[in-house]
């Protein structure tokens, strides 16, 4: 706590999100109800930009969208086309300067881009960038991708954008406007997720499908790994500028980071998350009373545990919704008194019960070390703690910000060794093979096999740069799971 009394608190925070919207007279209109469907992607700045066919008008801010946008921001916002972003920074400090999307303007004309993912090898380039000169107005990895489009010859925007892109090494789903054009593109692996659908009048691309409902738009189909779509006034048409790879998803969008009511690479994310916990209970079943979840991403699993084991669900913790990211901590120290705000105990369900809590991961334990002691102080008889993935072995360097392997409990810990450190009679995660059974994948001699598992396995698909060179901030703070 500071001298002020003001606590800051990271709560587990995901990557960013993009919406791409052409076609409707009110494009801003129909993005800004689109980054409040992907809010849970990013709550530190959003920002939308729009053409007319004539100029490129962006507004963006620290905060969230409601904070960002009103009435009269958004008229001054016209056009037919427009980009939105929402950010949760992995490369980059949390500041104006680098947020999104970013807009410039350069011998071709006016552009902006929104980005969602990760480079790798952005220090590299950008280190390279300026040596010949270049000079970055922000320290996000996404300007390297417009300073390398900014230098190439070649004649179209969609030309220049896949010669920018086949310099870069890493997780990306982009979306570029310019005055004529939207353009979505993949990385070649498609690690992150992007969808196309079909609005009233036009075109939209998303982060996540879930915003398609909000504003109305048909699910057409999501871009495939390494696709360009380009969208202006004859239509949309596909491009395949890069090498064919592997796929490579990242599990952990079905495992947290999506919105339930999403759907990636053809499977519902609450779908997938409620056959993770009953997988879940077939591998570590228990005699209990009740399952609980830790709300709101183990919900979906808890049901599945439940549904499968026969034990009835509860709602043992209820989760506030209006915790902000800085409060006032009270001078006579609360203990726990982090998670309290969040969570709360319903007494009357746990109180002389043997109880499954399910939670989709351990990070480094402390939060699920708080979770088991406040349900222990309700009076639960029993706690059996169940995980709806792998145990998280090593870091992310795709766009998922997370410790280093150091910080992470499991890359040094045996299962039993973490159990005693939250506090939990038993401790059961689900398996590596249980999770590429239910994503469509097959584990054994191809682990991967259409999935990014790195963080649970060390399979990392895109080659690293030396860690050093990562300049990642962290997605959980001491505070976090």
């Amino acid at each position: 706590m500071s001298e002020t009394g003001i606590t800051v608190v990271l709560w587990p925070r995901p990557m960013c999100g993009v919406i791409g919207v052409y076609g409707p007279p009110e494009a801003s209109n129909l993005a800004y109800l689109g980054l409040h469907a992907l809010q849970h992607r990013g709550q530190e700045s959003a920002g939308i930009v729009c053409t007319d066919g004539d100029r490129v008008r962006l507004i963006r801010e620290m905060g969230r969208v409601s904070e960002t946008f009103d009435a009269t921001r958004l008229a001054r916002l016209p056009g037919h086309a427009a980009i939105g972003h929402v950010r949760y920074s992995t490369t980059g400090d949390s500041s104006l300067k680098n947020a999104q999307p970013i807009a410039i303007d350069y011998y071709g004309g006016s552009l902006a881009l929104a980005h969602n993912g990760n480079l790798v090898d952005a220090d590299s380039l950008r280190t390279k960038l300026e040596e010949d000169g270049s000079i970055f107005q922000t320290t996000s990895d996404t300007e390297v991708i417009l300073h390398l489009l900014a230098r190439s010859r070649q004649q179209t925007l969609p030309e220049r954008v896949a010669e920018a892109l086949a310099q870069v090494r890493g997780a990306y789903s982009l979306a570029i406007l310019s005055p004529d054009s939207l353009i979505a593109v993949r990385d070649p692996m498609g690690v992150r997720p992007m969808s196309l659908g079909r609005v009233k009048d036009g075109w939209v691309v998303s982060s996540e499908t879930c915003a398609f409902s909000l504003i109305e738009a048909e699910f057409v189909r999501d871009l495939e790994p390494g696709e360009m779509v380009i969208i202006d006034k004859s239509g949309v048409r596909s491009l395949r500028p890069f090498a064919t790879e592997k796929a490579h998803r990242c599990a952990f969008e079905w495992i947290y980071f999506a919105r339930p009511d999403s759907n990636i690479a053809g499977q519902s994310v609450y779908m997938a998350r409620e056959k993770m916990g009953r997988r879940l209970s077939i591998e570590h079943s228990v005699e209990a009373d009740v399952v609980i979840p830790v709300p709101d991403s183990g919900t979906a699993a808890a049901i599945g545990y439940a549904r499968e084991s026969g034990i009835p669900f509860g709602q043992g913790l209820m989760r506030s919704h209006y915790v902000g990211r800085t409060f006032i901590e009270p001078s006579q120290q609360i203990r726990n008194f982090g998670v309290k705000l969040k969570l709360s105990p319903v007494h009357e369900v746990l109180a002389g019960k043997r109880v499954v809590v399910v939670d989709d991961s351990i990070v480094r334990g402390t939060t699920s070390r708080k979770i088991i002691g406040l349900i222990r102080a309700a009076g639960a008889k029993e706690i059996h703690l169940r995980i709806s993935s792998p145990p998280t072995m090593g870091p992310c360097h795709y766009g998922i910000d997370t410790p280093s392997r150091e910080e992470l409990i499991a890359s040094s810990h045996s299962t039993d060794e973490i159990r005693r450190f939250v506090g939990a009679d038993s401790l059961g995660y689900l398996s590596v093979d249980g999770l590429h059974s239910i994503l469509g994948g097959l584990a054994g001699s191809e682990p991967t096999n259409g999935l990014c598992d790195a963080c649970f396995t060390g399979n990392y698909p895109i080659p690293l740069v030396p860690p050093s060179r990562l300049r990642q901030l962290r997605l959980i703070s001491d505070e976090g799971r």
